[in-house]
Formats: structure tokens, sequence, C-alpha cells
């Protein structure tokens, strides 16, 4: 699994992803108020609105999610030529991170979904749509936007919510179109998911992966044998079952299933959860991340967005601040044994990541250990900090070190903002480990030489380098235990 900080990495390189959003668009209005009375012509309450206002929905809500996030996302679908459809281009137009390509369909009516309100209870929905295909002349009006747009995007989402735009005429056309390295997610609405033949990433809810599958898929064995059923309709490379307070399962050929609880802390509403979640998906593998790191991330902006009332956006700085409160848990996650760390450092190399490696007893963490492991991390991409065990700073600095046992000494090292990983080493020296862990980069105090830094033959006979971090004066483990036991004068 990614760690916390790995995640925020890609976060912080949301901005770098283009997406291309195709599908229904839809016009959420709410009018809010207050009730007092019920009616006299039959029992029904009478609302006194006091307000009321618009949002993006369907597919303009999932290119809100995408530019809310930080990514930039191109709207192709269809509006008409009504108020509804005025108020879609207006708030379109002034939304920062949004490119309309939106068509203007003559006689058909924008899709509007009018919610009365009176606090958080919802009295009454107006729906005003059709469903019916698009004529051959819209049709053809969208997929020349589409094939005017794809050039210039990373990743395209099918945004389907059986409102006649992604009709097969649509959907066909767009399922064919030749998209070298762009990866095209689709989340659908229709019951039989063969339909989306040669979507790359299916995306269904729990109802709607039944309903196509007969499977329920309510528990992990469950989900993944819906989704293994989906992927052979759909023939894709991927299913992301969406499954509500359960989180959700990730289906891969060939792979063990991927079961991430949901990261919610409260549920306030999950209207548009699934708009978030697919729009976080499509962010994080625009900006780079594999499939299993996009699904997390996904996971995490679904679980924030349905901790806010109504149809709600999430910030990638929201995603962040929710990455970093579980700091305490990926502490412990940081440490570990020495297979684990050879298997996380490879897999950092294979990602193209220059990895570091200081080590030291670091019995008690004073400035100087600061400044040397954020000197460290700013010659690196991925930080390692290998710990001697007890037994190997007792053999070091004597029967009455360390101070600390070894479990405390990683525990406050992984806390540490500029380290990535931390394992212990029982050997007088980390030779033994530097020639397993194979780093990039060696960091030791400048109280050494680059000769008699061990493992500095090995690691720059590999094309690697020892980097000499200038040490802060006046502060050592070894001062700061003679002041404390010094006799008071």
């Amino acid at each position: 699994m990614p760690t916390d900080i790995e995640l925020a990495d890609i976060v912080r390189h949301f901005s770098s992803a283009r997406v291309l959003v195709i599908g229904d668009i839809i016009l959420d209005r709410y009018v809010s108020g207050a009730v007092s009375r019920l009616s006299p012509e039959a029992p029904i309450p009478v609302l006194r609105p006091s307000g009321d206002r618009c949002t993006l929905g369907g597919a303009a809500n999932v290119a809100l999610n995408i530019a809310t996030l930080g990514g930039e996302a191109v709207l192709v679908g269809v509006i008409g030529e009504d108020l509804a459809g005025q108020q879609v281009e207006t708030l379109v137009s002034t939304t920062l991170g949004i490119s309309s390509a939106l068509v203007r369909v003559p006689g058909r009516p924008t899709t509007a979904k009018t919610r009365f309100m009176t606090g958080s209870h919802q009295l009454l929905r107006l729906d005003e749509e059709t469903t019916a295909p698009l004529d051959d002349t819209a049709a053809a009006a969208v997929l020349d936007s589409v094939k005017r747009h794809l050039p210039t995007v990373d990743v395209v989402v099918l945004s389907d919510y059986a409102k006649g735009v992604l009709c097969d005429g649509v959907l066909d056309a767009v399922l064919a179109l030749e998209r070298t390295g762009k990866l095209l997610i689709a989340d659908p609405k229709r019951p039989d998911f063969s339909a989306y033949r040669g979507a790359d990433i299916l995306t269904p809810n729990e109802l709607e992966v039944r309903t196509a599958t007969r499977i329920d898929a309510d528990h992990d064995s469950e989900a993944d044998r819906a989704g293994r059923v989906a992927l052979e309709q759909t023939q894709g490379h991927a299913v992301l079952v969406t499954r509500s307070a359960k989180g959700l399962t990730l289906v891969r050929r060939e792979m063990a299933a991927l079961h991430l609880p949901t990261r919610a802390r409260e549920v306030a509403d999950v209207s548009g959860a699934g708009d978030t979640l697919v729009a976080g998906l499509a962010v994080a593998l625009g900006a780079g991340a594999s499939l299993p790191d996009a699904a997390v991330l996904a996971n995490a902006t679904a679980g924030i967005s349905v901790g806010k009332p109504g149809t709600a956006t999430v910030t990638a700085q929201e995603l962040l601040d929710v990455l970093h409160l579980d700091d305490l848990v990926q502490t412990d996650r940081k440490v570990v044994g020495r297979e684990q760390a050879a298997a996380q450092v490879a897999d950092w190399k294979r990602r193209g990541l220059k990895v570091g490696f200081a080590n030291g007893c670091f019995d008690l963490i004073h400035p100087g250990h600061v400044r040397l492991l954020s000197d460290a991390r700013a010659a690196c991409d991925r930080l390692v900090v290998a710990l001697n065990t007890d037994a190997s700073v007792k053999r070091l600095k004597g029967p009455s070190r360390p101070l600390q046992n070894e479990m405390a000494r990683a525990t406050v090292m992984a806390s540490m903002a500029p380290v990535d990983l931390v394992t212990l080493f029982d050997e007088d020296t980390p030779l033994e480990l530097i020639q397993l862990l194979q780093p990039d980069v060696l960091v030791k105090g400048s109280d050494y030489t680059v000769e008699q830094v061990v493992g500095s033959q090995e690691v720059q006979a590999r094309g690697g380098r020892v980097v000499l971090v200038t040490l802060q004066e006046g502060h050592s483990t070894t001062g700061t235990i003679r002041r404390m036991t010094a006799p008071a004068v």
C-alpha cells in the first residue's frame, strides 16, 4: 500500500491532469425555506422560500470536481435553448478549470432537478428532462466536439446518467476512437455492461454491478466475483466497484482484488459522491498515479464528500489535510523490517526515484539530527534511515546506552517529516543493509571523510554519491547526557 506521503506527492501534481468529460449535463437547483404549516388544500407542507441556488450536476459535476481538485476539465455535453441551459453555461464559464465544449440543441430541454428543502430535509424534487436518444444532428455535433478535444487530454471520462447523450451512436463511436496512451473511464448506468466494451476502467456502484451481473456485491468475495464478471463483459483492464459505507473493491485481470474500506469519518449526504470518486480517480491517473494509488485517493476524496451536506466538491488541500490526519498511523507504517525495506526501495527505484540512506543510533533527537535529516532528504527523493538495534548500540556506546529502546527510537524517527522509511540493523556497521538496499545517495555528517563512510565504495561504484552534511556545533547526544548528569553547581 502507498504511504500517505507518497499519495500527497501525487495530489500536489493534480494540476498536470487534463480530463475530457463526456456525458449528461444536469442543472441542480435548490430552493430552501421554512415550513410552519400544512396546506388547507391538501395534507402537504407549505414552503415559504428564503433562498435558491444552482450548481452543476451529472457530468458537469464530475468536471466541477476535477477543477476543484486542481485538474483541468474539458466538458462535452448537451444543453437546450432555455433558462436552465443559460444557467449551466454561466456556471461553466465562470468556473476556473473547466473548458466548455457544450453543444446547444434546439427543442431539447436542459436536464434540471429542483429540490425543495427545509433545513437539511428534502420535501420534493421536480425533474425536468428528456431521456430520448440524441438525434443524428446532435450526436454528430457531440462527436465532433469530442474529436476536436481528444488530442489535448490525458484521460477520458464517460459520465452516463441515462439522459440520452451517451446513446448507442455516441457511445459506440467514442469507444471506437483511437486514443493511444489515453485511459477511458466509464461510469455506467446501463444494465448491460457489454455496452461499454472498450472502456479501460468501469466504476459501477453496488446496485449497478448487481443489476448487470446478478451478483450481490455486499461482501468482499462477492464484490470480487461481480467485478470479474463485469471485466469479462467489458473486456477492460479494471473494474472499481463502489460500495458506499463498505468502501470500494478494485478488480484487475490476473491480480488479487484490492478492498479499500471507506475513509469517511461521518456521513452527512451521499449525493454526488460517485461523481467525486470518478473525478478523483481521473485526476490522479492524469497526474501519473498507478491505478491502485489512484483508487486510494479516489476513495479518500469520496470520503470527504459524503461528510458534507448536498452535492459537494472537494479541494486538493482538503485531501492533503485528510492524508495528514493519518500521520500517526502512517508513522507506524514507516517502520519496517529489512526485507520490506528492500521491496519498498526497489519499488521506488522502478519509479525513477532517487533513494538516500542515513544511519546512526539517534538515541536523543537534537537540532543537529534535524538539520542532518533535512539536508539528507534534500539530496534525494526518498530517505531511508537505518537505526542501530539496542544490542548494537551497547557494543558501540557502552552498557548504559541507549537511553531509549529501539522501537521508541524508531517511532520518533518515523515521525520526522524528512524520513520516508525506518529500519533496524544489528551489525556494528550498516554495510550489509547498504548492499541489500543499494541506495543512490549515502548521507553522513561532515565529521567523516568520504573514504571513512561505510558503503561509500559500493555506492560510488554503482554511480551513486556520498553527501557530507555540515554538523551544527554544540549538539550531540553524548553532550546532552553529560549536561543532564553533571552535578549541580
